[in-house]
């Protein structure tokens, strides 16, 4: 890429990053769906098309999408302007936000997380088939994940071969899951250097993981970057990250 096209495409992101968050569009939206034992909690920002679009299911960190709304916001813009559908997906139950509002050592944390994997992602593939469902679906659907959630995507895509592309944030596979994983679809997972929360050795194992299982896969390490960096509101390495999501996600989708 020549460098005038990526300071337009910066240009562009960047104007999509900061300018105010896009109306969520609920419309024609399934009210609930029951996956585990509660309804799973959606809401819909629309691409700029109409006709068939693909979707891409964006799951939220441990502390979920209410943290910082407006950073998963941009990669939902970003996604939207590339003529696909984003779709926050609030996958914990409400005992799970009990239950997470209490731990507050990560040990205990990531016990409880090991235990509610497979709960999680069959609730993300009960998603997957609500949106698959749609009349305006074209049959593609990416997952998103971010820290927690991108841990929970990764465990869904190796098992639910519907999944057609998987971006992951800081993040990697779960343990309990890696002896099982056969397959991956095409991947990208990206990462700061300097991640305490969730060490870039974690990304690199996933990584090798997708290799060894023939998934084109591509990792973007970001030096000195730590947890959440994306979250940043005038990092240039946030712009960046949401353009190669965005990019990678309108190549594996068909979106267009």
């Amino acid at each position: 890429m020549s460098d005038v096209n990526r300071r337009a495409i910066l240009g562009g992101v960047a104007l999509i990053a900061l300018s105010p968050a896009a109306r969520s569009d609920d419309r024609g939206m399934p009210p609930a769906m029951e996956a585990d034992d509660s309804p799973a909690v959606l809401t819909r920002f629309a691409a700029h098309r109409t006709g068939r679009r693909p979707s891409v299911v964006m799951l939220h960190g441990a502390r979920g999408f209410d943290l910082k709304p407006r950073a998963y916001e941009r990669y939902a813009d970003a996604l939207t302007a590339e003529g696909i559908d984003a779709w926050f997906l609030r996958f914990y139950t409400p005992a799970d936000a009990q239950k997470m509002a209490t731990l507050a050592e990560q040990p205990a944390r990531e016990a409880y997380d090991s235990e509610r994997y497979p709960a999680w992602s069959k609730r993300v593939s009960s998603t997957i088939t609500t949106l698959l469902a749609r009349t305006d679906s074209s049959g593609r659907i990416g997952l998103l994940g971010f820290s927690l959630g991108g841990f929970v995507a990764a465990a869904t895509a190796a098992s639910d071969p519907r999944v057609s592309a998987l971006a992951l944030l800081y993040s990697g596979m779960p343990d309990t899951f890696v002896r099982q994983v056969t397959r991956l679809p095409p991947t990208i997972e990206l990462h700061g250097e300097a991640d305490r929360n969730v060490p870039v050795a974690t990304g690199d194992a996933f990584v090798a993981l997708a290799r060894a299982v023939g998934a084109p896969v591509e990792q973007v390490r970001y030096p000195g970057k730590g947890h959440g960096f994306d979250f940043a509101d005038n990092d240039p390495d946030m712009i960046d990250a949401i353009i190669r999501v965005a990019r990678f996600f309108g190549e594996h989708l068909g979106a267009g």
